[in-house]
């Protein structure tokens, strides 16, 4: 009776430790992933989130607003003028902004920000920034991206996300895609969209003979 007694408790500590083992190695880890993952992106809304964006680089400010009337396109341009936007350079965008990451992927987490002085933004292009997109939300809320230059490999670009001072008095920022610039630098007629050669070009005439009357 004893050993059996004995055999039970250690039955009952072996589930207890194969429990807590589950739990550290797949719960655990896997709620702590799901916490990196989140951190590494840039923002947490969903494309279907934005109601409109505000575009302003060197050269143009353009502004973007979701379209309520039809399904195509999706959004239209009220400025500087009031036509239908290109759809697919507008989800290009969208894309990176709600997919697009810093460079926490390739960094250790405490590495994927840089805190600087804000007398300092000027040496990451910052002050004036390159481009700044301006994201309000169909819940009112607001966002905003500030990009600046070329780190010195030039494989990202400087950028402040909702940019503000800390406690501290410095400011974060974050190291992003070079997909960026080239999703913002875009000529005016980029973002209109492409007319339909088919359907906005009448067919020419064809002049066929007359058949003789019989």
């Amino acid at each position: 009776m004893k050993l059996q007694r004995t055999t039970l408790i250690l039955i009952i500590l072996m589930l207890g430790l194969g429990g807590f083992v589950y739990f550290h190695e797949f719960y655990w880890k896997t709620q702590q992933e799901e916490i990196k993952n989140k951190k590494q992106q840039i923002f947490s809304f969903q494309a279907d989130d934005v109601q409109s964006l505000t575009v302003k680089t060197k050269n143009n400010t353009i502004i973007l607003e979701r379209n309520k009337n039809s399904e195509r396109p999706k959004w239209r341009m009220t400025s500087p003028q009031q036509v239908p936007a290109n759809d697919a350079i507008v989800s290009y965008l969208m894309d990176l902004l709600v997919k697009g990451e810093s460079d926490a992927a390739k960094q250790p987490l405490r590495e994927r920000t840089i805190s600087s002085s804000v007398n300092q933004l000027g040496e990451f292009g910052l002050t004036p920034p390159q481009a700044t997109i301006d994201i309000k939300l169909k819940n009112q809320q607001n966002h905003q991206l500030l990009l600046g230059k070329s780190d010195f490999n030039n494989r990202f670009l400087y950028a402040q996300v909702d940019p503000k001072p800390k406690p501290d008095g410095n400011v974060d920022v974050l190291l992003v895609s070079k997909d960026f610039g080239n999703a913002v630098n875009r000529e005016l007629s980029e973002w209109q969209e492409i007319p339909n050669q088919s359907e906005s070009t009448p067919l020419p005439s064809l002049n066929l003979p007359t058949p003789p009357k019989k």
